[in-house]
């Protein structure tokens, strides 16, 4: 299992360099999404000394959804600051006024910055956490949010170590995502392409002819032209609405 070993200021950092590049290679091994997220997760509590939990906080919109969590912790963590409008995690995630990353301390202590949060934490239990934008040049992709039941358990040295796994992770997170918008695009392609032949081949219709076809019945009845296609090729022909 890996670890940060050292104190704040007795950091073996060259060591804990190793373990970060290991990480690195085996994030970008993982074969899809979930399972790289689920790896950026796990690593977070393998590598930052304190961290007993860890998630990824997404917001769409005004709905936020946990991503890969580790603990129950992270899920009602998120779901406080879902329901209170406000949170830490929360202002990672939408990179308020620039800041790419928090620790708090003592979560015990009052939090003013965000009280209705603070209070209903500490009777989750949460002492102590951390929370770094996943971003890249192009986007922002979320917060890593790292939680500790324990008052005090992260230091500046922890805050450092997060940063460069949350750097890590977000070049990876955006790699695993590209991959899959990119299988997803080639799968929808040959799909289309499959219901045009079968639609040429019983209608005598030219390729531009079939693919029009589809995207009339796709536009007609608010149904997504990748689903149309789907229709096609599993029945030979629409299905009825």
């Amino acid at each position: 299992m890996l670890r940060r070993r050292g104190t704040e200021d007795g950091v073996d950092w060259a060591r804990f360099g190793e373990q970060m590049a290991e990480m690195a290679r085996d994030l970008l091994a993982q074969t899809s999404v979930d399972a790289t997220l689920e790896r950026i997760t796990s690593s977070a509590v393998e590598l930052v000394d304190g961290c007993e939990a860890a998630g990824i906080l997404i917001l769409r919109g005004k709905d936020v959804e946990t991503l890969a969590p580790t603990h129950p912790l992270v899920v009602d963590s998120d779901r406080l600051q879902a329901r209170n409008g406000e949170g830490p995690c929360f202002d990672a995630a939408r990179n308020v006024n620039g800041e790419r990353a928090f620790r708090i301390f003592d979560v015990t202590r009052e939090q003013p910055r965000w009280p209705a949060y603070a209070e209903e934490a500490r009777a989750l239990g949460v002492g102590s956490m951390m929370g770094f934008l996943l971003f890249t040049e192009d986007e922002d992709l979320g917060a890593l949010n790292l939680y500790s039941r324990r008052p005090g358990a992260f230091t500046k040295a922890d805050e450092t170590a997060g940063v460069l796994l949350a750097s890590h992770a977000a070049v990876a997170f955006s790699s695993a995502r590209t991959h899959a918008q990119l299988e997803r695009a080639l799968s929808t392609r040959h799909t289309i392409g499959e219901a045009m032949g079968i639609l040429m081949g019983r209608h005598h219709l030219t390729e531009d002819e079939a693919f029009d076809v589809l995207r009339r019945y796709s536009q007609e009845n608010n149904i997504k032209l990748r689903d149309v296609a789907d229709q096609v090729c599993a029945h030979g022909r629409f299905s009825e609405t």
